[in-house]
């Protein structure tokens, strides 16, 4: 569990605003993803025991399920990201005088570099399976409840674009060239996908709530 989770949402608030260097972008928009995730999860459980939903009863309480495994991901990543950005400034700290320790030095920012930008990229990925089961859920969820739906399909969304600035920053300074290619590679499908999910949830949303 991570221990973000455990504070006071005032205390996240203060913290993510304060100079200290976490949480940041990425385990902000974890967070934001959980909350986003949520939203599809609430529709789940206001669907389940419905008599007039019974038929899609077995559908929604997979998605339920998938929806908590995307929110207990993420919770993990929240705290994975925050442990890559300290191994991050551990080794930007590194001494530096002689030809050896800067070698040692470049090696293990390389290293570092990927940690960073694994990291949300994978925060990315569950992201996307939160869009998916909005979108499933959007046309069978209860529909005195369906804006919600729509509200977590955007707002995972957003995190999924936001986090991926994190993968983006990193980028740059990686000298794999064979990583960054797949890495950017999958940056834009994610990215693309993400977008069509949350349309077609969001249009779907919308038409039922006509």
């Amino acid at each position: 569990m991570s221990e973000m989770f455990d504070k006071s949402f005032r205390k996240i608030l203060d913290e993510s605003a304060s100079s200290a260097p976490t949480p940041g972008g990425g385990s902000v928009s974890a967070m934001v993803g959980c909350l986003g995730t949520a939203m599809v999860a609430m529709v789940g459980n206001l669907t389940v025991g419905k008599e007039k939903y019974k038929d899609y009863e077995a559908q929604v309480k997979v998605i339920l399920d998938k929806a908590y495994a995307a929110i207990s991901k993420l919770e993990k990543l929240v705290d994975e990201d925050m442990a890559a950005f300290g191994y991050f400034m551990d080794v930007l700290k590194m001494p530096k005088e002689t030809e050896e320790q800067k070698k040692d030095r470049a090696e293990k920012m390389q290293i570092a570099l990927k940690k960073a930008t694994d990291t949300p990229l994978e925060i990315a990925r569950v992201c996307l399976d939160a869009l998916k089961i909005a979108e499933e859920l959007s046309t069978i969820g209860n529909k005195g409840a369906i804006s919600d739906v729509g509200v977590g399909a955007y707002v995972a969304e957003a995190a999924l674009n936001s986090v991926l600035l994190s993968v983006d920053i990193n980028v740059p300074s990686i000298k794999d060239t064979e990583y960054v290619a797949k890495v950017n590679a999958e940056k834009e499908q994610l990215i693309a996908e993400a977008k069509s999910l949350r349309e077609k949830a969001v249009s779907q949303v919308q038409e039922r709530m006509k």
